[in-house]
């Protein structure tokens, strides 16, 4: 891959982890907010309990991008940045505009995916 095209998807690397730390902060604020406690009846608290913990889920999944983006930021320092993680092969630069996180060329991916389904 160029230098700018590289230097392009660090700037929206970085950006997106910048919208999931922020979104993870205030998760993690609106989780400690829903109180069990607090709620009057069975009802209130079954609601709140369900509030919370999809918030909670809601937070993994981010936090599960930002592993994927500060990896991938890392292999962009080492030049690295671009090869699919298990055959080598150079990643479509279709997918990594849409997914420049990602480790794994399509093939990969799809190989991966069927063997886990």
């Amino acid at each position: 891959m160029k230098k700018k095209e590289v230097d392009a998807i660090r700037k929206k690397l970085e950006d997106r982890r910048g919208e999931l730390v922020r979104k993870l902060s205030e998760f993690r604020n609106e989780s400690k907010t829903v109180e069990v406690d607090v709620a009057q009846d069975l009802a209130d608290k079954a609601e709140s309990s369900y509030t919370k913990e999809f918030l909670l889920s809601l937070s993994d999944a981010e936090r599960e991008q930002l592993f994927q983006i500060d990896a991938a930021l890392k292999r962009i320092g080492k030049g690295e940045f671009g090869n699919c993680l298990v055959c080598q092969k150079e990643i479509g630069k279709k997918r990594l505009g849409v997914l420049p996180w990602t480790p794994l060329c399509i093939e990969c991916e799809e190989k991966s995916e069927s063997e886990t389904a």
